[in-house]
């Protein structure tokens, strides 16, 4: 059994997955944060709140990393760490730093921010010669609007330090840019409270199916998993409308994806990682659209292990503890699964979600989670705003995103618009 320090979790998909592996694993942890009345708002759903099984609960400001990290070694003289983790995209440079101060298993800090943050990431890329869209990083709006004339548009338009594609937009002329500069400069602050920096980045605008290569990388080796496709929709945002895996790709082109996502970690020395490479497989061939140090979100994970038996959330653990992760494929009956969400398109309340009796009565369902009658909407312009979501898996083939979307078809929102 060994003891964790867990950093500012419980965010999303791995609000329940994290725990789940710690569980499993016989693990114990200790909770780190800046604010728990953050985490006391309600439960992870169909769970007890992971808070109740921690051992200890730390509260200091986890936004201000160098007064952290002496905190953080006198609570590791007392309780004795093994290692440190973190599920929210926020905190993974300080957790990096953590574990770096403390001498504790896990990647560079360096590795970790030249991820995070997109602009360096490009930057490392390009040094590295991995073949990318033209880019600009602009710190203010002059920069911007001259940037944006020399790539030509289209083109995609990026905080450099934001996640689940907030504030990502084409733009397909200046008054698109001009708008789409306005709305980010009005979020200053991101949801933990932190200062987001104030540059932004320009790409030009590939085209292509997009796909995700899920690694584990571990003692200087990277292991690929497997390939994730995606669906995006939202236009002028990018946001995720399903996934399935495997992708439904040729052996060429999963080659292809397995090898430049390779490259990429490569190229930013990242090891000690689960990772989830996001990649455009274009004319041209793959581009690389971003790299998050971190196990993939919306569920692709449980994608991962409904298909091949491998637990991202358990290896994640491994890893952070410096232990070789499990990654041995398991027979589990199904040879693809899918997810697809319900993506609102306008604000008001929800009433209620009309076909899901039927749904969840159907062959191959293997989640069904859909919002409570009363959740205020937003039409969505990241992939924070969904209505809930649809899996299921296929025994025989790839079938499984054609049911999936035979499902989510059925499910109709009725909202009053306010």
């Amino acid at each position: 059994m060994a003891h964790l320090l867990v950093v500012e979790s419980w965010v999303g998909s791995m609000s329940r997955l994290l725990p789940r592996a710690l569980r499993e694993a016989g693990h114990e942890f200790t909770f780190l944060t800046r604010d728990l009345h953050h985490y006391l708002r309600s439960a992870p759903e169909g769970t007890a709140h992971p808070l109740l099984a921690a051992r200890h609960v730390l509260t200091t400001e986890t936004n201000d990393t160098d007064a952290l990290l002496p905190f953080a070694e006198q609570a590791h003289r007392v309780l004795h760490f093994d290692g440190v983790i973190t599920s929210c995209d926020y905190y993974l440079r300080t957790a990096a730093r953590i574990a770096g101060r403390l001498g504790l298993p896990g990647p560079t800090p360096e590795a970790v921010e030249n991820a995070c943050r997109k602009d360096a990431t490009r930057r490392v890329l390009a040094e590295a010669g991995l073949p990318g869209p033209r880019f600009a990083v602009c710190a203010d709006w002059a920069e911007a609007a001259a940037a944006a004339r020399d790539i030509g548009y289209p083109l995609v338009f990026k905080p450099v330090d934001l996640c689940a594609g907030m504030f990502v937009r084409r733009v397909d002329d200046e008054a698109a840019l001009t708008h789409a500069y306005r709305a980010l400069d009005a979020f200053p602050v991101n949801a933990r409270g932190q200062r987001r920096e104030p540059v932004v980045l320009l790409e030009e605008l590939l085209h292509g199916p997009e796909v995700s290569v899920e690694t584990v990388s571990y003692d200087g080796a990277v292991h690929v998993v497997g390939v994730t496709d995606k669906s995006v929709g939202g236009a002028p945002a990018f946001i995720e409308t399903g996934h399935m895996f495997p992708a439904a790709l040729d052996p060429a082109d999963t080659g292809a994806a397995e090898e430049t996502a390779r490259r990429a970690l490569k190229a930013l020395g990242l090891d000690g990682v689960v990772a989830h490479t996001e990649i455009k497989l274009t004319a041209d061939g793959p581009r690389v659209v971003e790299v998050n140090p971190r196990p993939a979100g919306n569920r692709i994970t449980e994608l991962v292990r409904h298909v091949t038996g491998i637990d991202l959330a358990g290896a994640c653990v491994d890893v952070a503890l410096g232990r070789e992760p499990d990654l041995r494929r398991r027979a589990t009956g199904l040879t693809s699964a899918a997810i697809g969400f319900l993506v609102p398109d306008e604000d008001g309340v929800l009433e209620t979600v009309d076909g899901a009796d039927a749904v969840r009565a159907a062959d191959g369902l293997l989640e069904l989670q859909l919002a409570e009658p009363g959740k205020a909407v937003k039409a969505a312009g990241s992939n924070n705003e969904y209505l809930g979501h649809v899996m299921a898996g296929d025994a025989l083939g790839l079938g499984a995103r054609d049911r999936v979307e035979a499902l989510l078809a059925q499910l109709c929102p009725r909202v009053v618009t306010r």
